[in-house]
């Protein structure tokens, strides 16, 4: 494997295991921050006790997810050098914003959230979580400005000394139509995520009798963020595909293997071929019409064909091969779309049985499919990233900078071999660490609670 091909790798395993920490953390927050107001507004102990159980998996999470994500920054001094350099009067900013502002709110919150509960009154101490929660959304929103304006630059001139992007108009980065659709969903992917996490969790422990009146409230809280969550992560993730349609239609024609323009355009629900070698896939399950509502959001609309856009690619950029991984791209889009589907399946079940009043605690075959269903998000996020990321490729900025451009010159194959094994292996010791302490404090029993008269006068400690 090249410099490239390495370097690629590396920042492919430190983003992707980065981003298994943040929509939880952004998620779990705003959950438990809703577990807090309860117990402040209705003083009922089982809220507090679920503020402090799931709190603690959010300390956890926050700890490992925090460490992940400062390795992704050393990356672009490292491996990525000549990218940082080109770009870094644009991509710079959102980023310093972030670590300035947002990832300095959310920690100092988080340490008086944890350190508070027997200094603070309670509505202060109630509001520092609500902070933490807020500076976790803040955080993700520069991250995805930065991010969005690799997908679709905007807001900047080129320096006529440098011959670099310079910066002209941050708003304009932050008001990116990519952005602005981009980081409405992976807000409502936190939030299921970590919805399907509270869900997993207290089915667990229903299926085992452990406090059942108390998991029950932190299962129907999950289960009533969840539904329109899914929902509306759905038809947010539609509408951001009409947007990259429009500004990357590279991307949505890889998609669906869509080698040639076609009007209207099936959406295929499994192929065989269509690959990079294989320009003539055969499509299972095609369903009339919905690509072309899903990527124009029209019945009728007009999909271009990879044919046809790399060809205006050679045209405006100069000869070479601008076409993706088609087989990534396939299969990623449909493993999002896929989990997506089992979530919904997965909230409507539980709706309806809290609709019909049916005891969740008895519900045996949906609390065992929910503990499972843990996983669905996480695999949707992950195939999420790879369809927008490697989507995008050659370039590391669409249209600015091919992504074989953006290396560093001065680090040889081997250092960056080197150092991918030590990031596989750290990284592996802190999955280690991290499914350990999780599993371990998600099934503990949960701690006594006080009376309800005795609510008011509790101190409780955070477990670490």
């Amino acid at each position: 494997m090249s410099q490239l091909d390495l370097a690629r790798l590396q920042f492919a395993m430190t983003s992707i295991y980065h981003f298994l920490f943040v929509p939880v953390t952004i998620g779990l927050a705003f959950l438990t921050a809703l577990l807090q107001t309860a117990w402040h507004r209705s003083n009922r102990p089982e809220y507090l006790r679920l503020t402090r159980f799931f709190g603690t998996l959010l300390l956890i999470n926050v700890a490992v997810g925090v460490v992940t994500g400062l390795v992704q920054e050393f990356q672009f001094g490292m491996d990525w050098s000549t990218y940082s350099r080109t770009v870094g009067d644009v991509f710079g900013a959102p980023l310093a914003m972030e670590g300035l502002a947002a990832f300095f709110l959310e920690s100092t919150f988080l340490g008086l959230w944890v350190f508070g509960w027997d200094k603070l009154p309670r509505r202060v101490h109630l509001a520092t979580i609500w902070a933490v929660a807020a500076g976790a959304s803040l955080s993700a929103a520069f991250i995805m400005a930065a991010n969005s304006w690799m997908q679709h630059p905007v807001g900047y001139t080129i320096n006529t000394s440098t011959g670099r992007p310079q910066l002209n108009d941050i708003w304009a980065v932050l008001t990116n139509p990519v952005f602005l659709w981009g980081y409405v969903h992976v807000l409502l992917a936190s939030l299921v995520t970590a919805a399907v996490v509270m869900l997993g969790v207290s089915a667990w422990q229903l299926r085992r009798g452990n406090a059942p009146e108390v998991f029950k409230s932190s299962a129907r809280l999950a289960l009533i963020v969840l539904t329109p969550s899914i929902v509306l992560a759905m038809f947010v993730g539609s509408e951001l595909g009409v947007v990259e349609a429009r500004y990357q239609p590279m991307k949505i024609a890889a998609a669906e293997a869509q080698w040639t323009t076609c009007q209207p355009c099936s959406f295929s629900l499994f192929q065989v071929g269509g690959g990079n070698d294989d320009k003539t896939p055969t499509k299972v399950i095609a369903i009339p019409h919905l690509l072309s509502l899903l990527a124009t959001n029209s019945w009728n609309g007009q999909v271009t064909g990879l044919n046809e856009v790399q060809s205006s690619y050679e045209q405006q950029y100069g000869p070479g091969n601008y076409v993706p991984n088609v087989f990534v791209q396939y299969w990623a889009m449909r493993v999002m779309a896929y989990a997506a589907v089992g979530i919904m399946g997965v909230a409507a079940w539980g709706i309806w049985l809290l609709w019909r009043k049916k005891r969740l605690a008895g519900a045996t075959l949906f609390l065992r499919l929910a503990v499972w269903a843990v996983i669905l998000p996480f695999l949707m996020n992950t195939a999420g990233w790879l369809l927008t990321e490697s989507g995008r490729q050659p370039w590391i900025v669409q249209g600015v900078q091919l992504t074989k451009n953006g290396v560093s010159p001065s680090v040889s194959t081997t250092s960056v071999a080197i150092s991918l094994v030590a990031f596989l292996l750290l990284y592996g010791a802190l999955a280690v660490v991290d499914v350990v302490l999780m599993m371990r404090y998600a099934r503990r029993e949960l701690a006594a609670g006080p009376a309800a008269e005795d609510a008011e006068a509790v101190v409780p400690a955070m477990t670490y």
